[in-house]
């Protein structure tokens, strides 16, 4: 679709998930070649059951391909000169469809590349063909123009080239308008671009797997070789198909969902503000990459963004995928020592991007592919003697002689397969990670600064009367069914109480009684084939534990990055409580200095009262934060016959 509609009865734009086919094929040693680009393009071919159409068989939900920059190619068809391979950074950028549109877009492309001290050396019209392409995917087709920029002396090559040419990029997509061919996400802008590298460059859109080939004239042509290739067959389970929305992105491409897509963006958003770096060529190019992530944009396109983010600010894309999918760390009792201190460590950094999830990644030099924690998503790879790699989603995606074949892998949970091309090997995945938990003495460094809840002093606590206990069941609006049928078994077993008769309950936006806030809401889940899963059945691949006290620099790992308290549950008992309200009482925790914030309103004062309270409380909160506070607990517990709580779920947002 050209656009997304809006929000309208039950649908919203931003509940969007897509479950698709991967795979990639690259030679082990590193050798650019017209086979495995045709391998690539088979092997895309063969997962078209993977995607999907519309209503029109010749309307694909997206297909597309990373390859290696085909240089000797472009050299060959631009009509100006570029500097040696690798001194520039190229892109395919999808414009807007009107031509006047599309000039001035890239006009304004231009001077944002010259502001930022780069050379536009030219661009070129991408050749294709669009008559295999149905009405839908005709009319929301943007037009295709590639660009090529580097310094002016071809000074820049590598990851400095790279950094820059991303500042350029995200000037680009936030600063040229939105007139792009899509809506509410990737694409609304006048400039997006499918890549924008100096080592990788992407073919995709909105189109069924056989039509790419046919579609972009360059693929045709025996020239465009390269030692890798990365495809993918978009499904979209619950959305709408468009031109950016289809994959490879610049880093990744995924199989599966990202459920915890909406609070990893939420969390970034607020990191933002904790990161000082000058590796994009000064602290004051940071406010022109921000956001990093790109509102209402899929799961795999913002994942691809903080990987970007990541791998750009100075880690290894191994170890950015390692930060954003962790292993099922937590209860693995085999696990070494030292793995699972940079798993712990990197858990204060930032919280795992959740999901069944198989993703494939690559920088145009290395390329692999890792599993979710429960690996919910299938993944089989082949290594041939000659050195060919393949992975995919299933078997059979290429014609491989058997006899040929001298490796089967299939892809286990948590665990990650690499090549790396400039090596000319496969490097295990115990490798990986024995040399990424060397780099900081990470175990010294979460010695020195995880406090556990358990390690903190006793304090004193009030209980509280039955009566009072009675009052406040009242207050929170506790049915005598929810006490005996509910609460009371689980007090008296310390099991959930089991019932077969279901609930004819009628949600709250429905019901003709007055509901609690919190019953408006639901918890968001898996929406495409996903087992249920809890902390209790599934307790190896879970995790109840989090940590409280601020974050630091997510580019900078220090050791104070980790001096945080740590909770193994999120649902604290009384004594738990009062250990954090009282901290610092003796001045031994100076870091975790904590302030509590009431959240009470006048009840005769109304909606008003609560609009006042609620300002009182934003305000309170800065003062103690500013006041050198890191722990505020926001507490209900003086709520009286005068004074109501505020509900936590609104005091809290």
């Amino acid at each position: 679709m050209k656009q997304l509609p809006g929000p309208q009865g039950l649908y919203h734009p931003s509940n969007e998930h897509d479950s698709c086919g991967v795979a990639f094929v690259v030679d082990m040693k590193g050798r650019a070649s017209r086979d495995i680009v045709e391998k690539a393009i088979t092997a895309l071919v063969n997962l078209e059951h993977r995607g999907a159409a519309g209503s029109e068989p010749n309307t694909g939900d997206g297909a597309g391909i990373l390859i290696q920059i085909p240089d000797r190619f472009f050299r060959e068809v631009v009509d100006f000169p570029l500097p040696a391979a690798g001194a520039y950074a190229t892109g395919m950028a999808f414009l807007p469809q009107a031509a006047a549109d599309a000039d001035a877009a890239a006009e304004g492309f231009d001077k944002i590349a010259e502001a930022e001290g780069l050379k536009v050396f030219g661009w070129r019209t991408v050749a294709t063909d669009d008559s295999s392409l149905g009405t839908l995917a005709r009319d929301a087709m943007p037009t295709f123009r590639q660009v090529f920029i580097g310094s002016e002396d071809g000074s820049l090559t590598g990851l400095e080239l790279e950094r820059r040419a991303y500042v350029v990029r995200k000037r680009a997509e936030h600063e040229l308008g939105d007139s792009g061919s899509g809506d509410d996400g990737p694409g609304r802008e006048s400039v997006y671009f499918a890549s924008l590298s100096s080592t990788t460059f992407v073919y995709k859109g909105m189109l069924t797997t056989p039509q790419l080939e046919g579609f972009y004239l360059d693929l045709q042509d025996e020239r465009v070789e390269s030692a890798l290739g990365l495809v993918h067959s978009r499904f979209s389970t619950n959305t709408f198909p468009s031109w950016p929305l289809a994959h490879p992105f610049r880093r990744v491409a995924h199989n599966g969902e990202i459920n915890t897509v909406n609070g990893n963006e939420n969390w970034m958003r607020a990191r933002e503000a904790l990161i000082d770096t000058d590796v994009f060529g000064g602290r004051e190019n940071l406010q022109k990459i921000f956001p990093v992530v790109t509102k209402g944009a899929s799961d795999t396109a913002r994942f691809d963004e903080v990987l970007e983010l990541l791998h750009l600010g100075g880690r290894s894309l191994p170890h950015a995928v390692l930060m954003m999918i962790p292993e099922a760390w937590e209860r693995h009792e085999t696990m070494k020592p030292e793995h699972r201190a940079f798993y712990q460590y990197h858990s204060s950094l930032m919280e795992p991007w959740d999901g069944p999830a198989s993703v494939c990644f690559t920088d145009g030099t290395v390329i692999g592919a890792v599993l979710d924690r429960n690996g919910l998503r299938p993944s089989r790879l082949w290594i041939t003697e000659d050195g060919l790699v393949v992975m995919a989603s299933e078997v059979g995606v290429l014609p491989i002689d058997p006899a040929t074949v001298v490796r089967k892998v299939r892809l286990q949970p948590g665990r990650m397969f690499l090549v790396d091309t400039a090596q000319g090997r496969i490097i295990d995945d115990v490798e990986i990670k024995d040399e990424l938990a060397a780099e900081h003495p990470y175990q010294e460094w979460i010695d020195a600064g995880v406090t556990h809840m358990d390690d903190l002093p006793d304090r004193p606590y009030t209980y509280m009367s039955h009566e009072r206990v009675v009052l406040r069941q009242q207050m929170f609006g506790f049915t005598n069914e929810e006490v005996n049928l509910l609460v009371k078994p689980m007090a008296a077993t310390g099991a959930e109480a089991l019932g077969s008769m279901g609930t004819d309950t009628p949600i709250a936006v429905l019901s003709a009684r007055s509901r609690m806030l919190y019953d408006y809401f639901q918890q968001m889940f898996a929406q495409v084939t996903n087992p249920p899963l809890d902390a209790i059945r599934e307790e190896i691949v879970t995790s109840l534990g989090g940590t409280i006290v601020p974050e630091h620099d997510l580019l900078h790992p220090t050791a104070e990055s980790c001096e945080q308290i740590f909770l193994p549950q999120p649902i604290l008992h009384n004594d738990d409580l009062s250990k954090l309200i009282h901290v610092n009482d003796d001045g031994d925790f100076p870091n975790f200095r904590s302030v509590i914030v009431r959240g009470l309103y006048p009840v005769e004062e109304g909606g008003e009262g609560l609009r006042k309270a609620l300002e009182l409380v934003r305000s309170q909160v800065s003062e103690a934060i500013a006041g050198g506070a890191r722990i505020i607990v926001l507490s209900d517990r003086e709520s009286n016959e005068t004074y109501a709580p505020i509900p936590s779920l609104l005091l809290t947002s």
